[in-house]
């Protein structure tokens, strides 16, 4: 309900005329409305059927490619084609986790996302190792894309009035990835096992959570000059990466 932070969070994404931008939540409006005066080339979708019927609806919008579509079923790549695009949105907060762990694994990612989530995932985004935010939402997007924070906006700001504090983040995809892993699905898999079991040391809370003999995990972790009673909250991104590398079959 707050056009002018509705305007930030839109040149946020738009910060230069025809900006190819993909609004994920589109809702009433607000923000596609923002990135439209801005001159970018907006497609914009909602879940919702009444939504987008309000959205096509509006003169305003009428530059905007208006669909109906599910964030998590939406082909991202099929759409993007090999042009670089950016994405923006009032994430619906239940999906935001997955919903950016998939724009930020996909082949080629967004070179932008702009997205407003709860502020305590956007702590988990920005999250350093040994903190108790830190964890597999912070490693997963790492791999690909610098985070930061942008704004944050309190519950007054929208009707109906949201039970949490959000914020704004913007995520930028990296020229070359942080590390090099040989397989991303295995390394999301031990960086989750890693944290399944927070109270465990990293040894047990693998072997628990992936199914493998202690002792290779201890040996690995080992040779890779890691203390035994090592916890996963205290490695960072190279250090896991290594240590998937490691214990991959």
């Amino acid at each position: 309900m707050d056009g002018g932070t509705a305007a930030r969070i839109a040149r946020l994404a738009a910060d230069e005329p025809g900006a190819r931008v993909l609004e994920i939540g589109a809702g009433t409006g607000a923000l596609t409305a923002g990135l439209l005066r801005l001159g970018a080339d907006v497609t914009a979708f909602d879940l919702d059927p009444q939504m987008v019927e309000i959205l096509r609806s509006r003169e305003d919008l009428a530059g905007a490619d208006i669909r109906q579509a599910d964030a998590l079923e939406f082909d991202y790549t099929a759409w993007a084609g090999d042009a670089d695009w950016r994405a923006a949105g009032n994430l619906p907060y239940n999906v935001g986790t997955p919903l950016l762990v998939k724009l930020a694994s996909l082949p080629r990612p967004p070179e932008r996302i702009v997205a407003m989530i709860q502020k305590d995932v956007a702590d988990r985004l920005l999250a350093k190792p040994g903190t108790a935010q830190y964890g597999s939402l912070t490693l997963a997007i790492g791999l690909t894309m610098r985070a930061e924070r942008a704004l944050t906006v309190p519950p007054s700001a929208f009707f109906p009035r949201p039970g949490v504090v959000s914020s704004v983040v913007v995520l930028r995809r990296m020229d070359e990835p942080e590390v090099v892993v040989r397989d991303r699905t295995w390394f999301e898999q031990v960086v989750r096992a890693a944290f399944a079991y927070r109270r465990k040391t990293l040894a047990n809370s693998l072997a628990l959570a992936l199914g493998l003999p202690r002792e290779g995990i201890a040996a690995a972790i080992t040779s890779l000059a890691l203390k035994s009673d090592v916890r996963g909250e205290d490695l960072d991104l190279r250090s896991f990466a290594a240590l998937a590398d490691a214990l991959a079959p």
